[in-house]
């Protein structure tokens, strides 16, 4: 699976993107939210963070999507216009 981290959460953690296989016993997005913030900080404030948007495949989605090891999840704060 693809991680991609989009703006102040790339600079946060220091990384914009990461591949790594579907961990085992993780299923959903808050169980691979749970998974990262296991990391330590800075990841734990970071994706644990009320205003966390994530999006499967390119389209926003909820923390309980469900998980496969081909898919794309990108983490980015929310996006404010003016």
């Amino acid at each position: 699976m693809k991680l991609v981290y989009f703006a102040r959460i790339r600079e946060q953690l220091g990384c914009d993107e990461e591949e790594l296989a579907l961990p085992s016993g993780v299923a959903t997005l808050a169980e691979l939210i749970d998974w990262l913030a296991q990391r330590g900080e800075p990841w734990r404030s970071v994706l644990t963070a009320p205003d966390l948007i994530c999006a499967l495949n390119q389209e926003v989605a909820g923390l309980e999507a469900a998980l496969s090891d081909n898919d794309e999840v990108a983490f980015f704060p929310p996006v404010t216009g003016g």
